[in-house]
């Protein structure tokens, strides 16, 4: 019965996107062809009575996604990190997408702290405030705990809402894959890939152990960050469906009319902003991956404090120190380089011509470096790189771009802080530093001596497995399958000389 249920559901997205007027965006973001243009606008417009009104108020495209209810309007918050799927105009429209909801009654939310967490609310909480902030998935109280008087945020989920969601995912999965019959130029960004990486983040943030576990990760990294601040978690007071954690008291980053009003070195707080997003990214792999305005408080001494943590971004090592080159690539201006290291991770085909792949990055890269340093913009060199590895075949890397557009987001909070802040100035020493640390000397040395650990927890069964190779070498077999073995044994003798070579430079050092 899902078939029909989610044809049906399409439908009526549809018919809500036409009623709202935001169908025709859509349409000219995915660059749909004429024939798919004529019959979707015919389907949603004959059926546009079934769809919602939403908010007037709104843009076209953020009316209707609030229109459908939370589930879509979260698939929106993270389509807004996603440009090179919904385009620049469109993405910037979602990014600013009104994540705020009516609240669900405090006595419910009393309730459903009580079932989690087996307490009376009272007898915990001197204080317990209606809610103070209302979102797609969950809602914030603040509150008082009666045993330390300290200050506390309540983080509840909306009731039911595990249910709601997994209906409509449904939905989405079913959407992706008709976009993919009826667009095939969509299939390069992978619809079906963006679908599973919402799942992935929705199904996290549904479980706030998870984002506990994350704002507690984030922490123990960040502790030595002078400047910033993220709030302890409170463990015994969380749980599956409700977190607990110190309460940050600060002036929202987007009030900014109060913030000039206090005594704060606004453009030094930007320029740290920045600083500190691309430490966390390339130095430890984890960085905040929704770090816009509306999660970052400024504490009355400075401090940054960043709340709301259900989407955190994780690149891996190798990940990182490709991304590095090509960050630093384009700060030194090396566009061959650049391109190079696009060939090397895989993310270009290689039947490609690198020259003209590096030409193609001159042009993306040498207007932006022409530019005053207040009208550079880590937005418009993501808009040109875009294209050119669209028309260079280049594959969605989704780490990269929700690294790339978070990056993006924070620029432009740095930027409203410090308008004329320059994003390469602050780049250039943090990028360099990793560079030093990652590609030079000691790397390829901790390189080494972390291959050494991995050999030796399976030294007792190196010499088992020489063994082995001996014995099937010694057997008669064909010539295709004697390969088998040999390389089995130069596997091992590898292994042996890099753990060799390890020890020794270990020794050395």
């Amino acid at each position: 019965m899902k078939g029909p249920i989610n044809i049906w559901r399409l439908i009526r997205i549809g018919a809500t996107f036409a009623r709202t007027g935001a169908l025709g965006e859509v349409l000219h973001a995915m660059n749909a062809p004429p024939l798919v243009r004529v019959t979707t606008r015919a389907v949603s417009w004959t059926f546009a009575w079934v769809g919602k009104r939403g908010d007037k108020s709104l843009p076209p495209v953020t009316r209707a996604v609030t229109a459908m209810g939370p589930a879509y309007i979260k698939f929106g918050q993270i389509l807004s990190t996603r440009p090179d799927v919904v385009g620049e105009e469109l993405a910037e429209q979602l990014q600013y997408l009104q994540d705020k909801l009516d609240p669900f009654p405090t006595d419910v939310a009393r309730r459903m702290i009580e079932s989690e967490l087996e307490i009376k609310v009272d007898d915990v909480f001197s204080d317990f405030s209606d809610p103070v902030a209302a979102a797609s998935i969950a809602q914030v109280h603040k509150a008082r705990i009666r045993a330390t008087g300290e200050q506390v945020a309540v983080k509840v989920l909306r009731p039911r809402i595990e249910r709601a969601f997994r209906n409509d995912l449904d939905a989405f999965h079913f959407a992706a894959r008709v976009i993919e019959v009826l667009l095939p130029q969509t299939r390069r960004l992978r619809p079906q890939d963006v679908v599973n990486h919402f799942e992935n983040v929705v199904l996290g943030e549904l479980d706030l152990r998870q984002e506990a576990s994350s704002a507690s990760e984030f922490a123990e990294n960040t502790e030595k960050d002078a400047g910033f601040v993220v709030p302890r978690i409170n463990w015994g007071l969380s749980s599956r469906r409700v977190m607990t954690m110190d309460w940050a008291e600060g002036i929202p980053a987007n009030d900014l009319e109060k913030l000039r009003r206090s005594n704060l070195d606004l453009e030094a707080i930007g320029n740290r902003v920045l600083h500190l997003f691309l430490a966390h990214a390339l130095r430890d792999g984890l960085f905040h991956g929704d770090m816009h305005q509306g999660n970052l408080k400024i504490a009355a001494n400075g401090d940054l404090i960043a709340i709301d943590f259900g989407i955190m971004g994780r690149i891996d090592e190798y990940t990182r120190r490709v991304y590095a080159e090509i960050l630093y690539g384009f700060i030194q201006r090396d566009y061959k380089r650049v391109a190079e290291v696009h060939f090397e991770a895989g993310y270009v085909p290689a039947d490609k011509d690198v020259e003209e792949f590096a030409r193609a990055l001159r042009a993306v890269g040498e207007p932006i470096f022409g530019m005053d340093a207040s009208h550079i913009s880590m937005g418009r060199l993501l808009a040109y790189l875009f294209e050119v590895t669209e028309k260079f075949g280049m594959q969605t890397r989704t780490e990269l771009i929700h690294l790339q557009r978070t990056m993006v987001i924070v620029e432009g909070v740095s930027r409203s802080l410090n308008p004329h802040i320059n994003i390469w100035e602050i780049a250039r020493p943090i990028v360099e530093d990793y560079i030093a640390r990652a590609i030079g000397p000691k790397a390829v040395i901790n390189d080494l001596i972390k291959t050494v650990k991995v050999l030796s927890r399976f030294g007792p069964r190196l010499p088992e497995l020489a063994e082995a190779a001996l014995i099937n070498q010694a057997k008669p077999q064909k010539e295709v399958d004697r390969a088998r073995p040999l390389r089995a044994m130069g596997y091992v003798a590898l292994g042996a000389a890099i753990t060799l070579a390890a020890v020794l430079i270990e020794a050395l050092l």
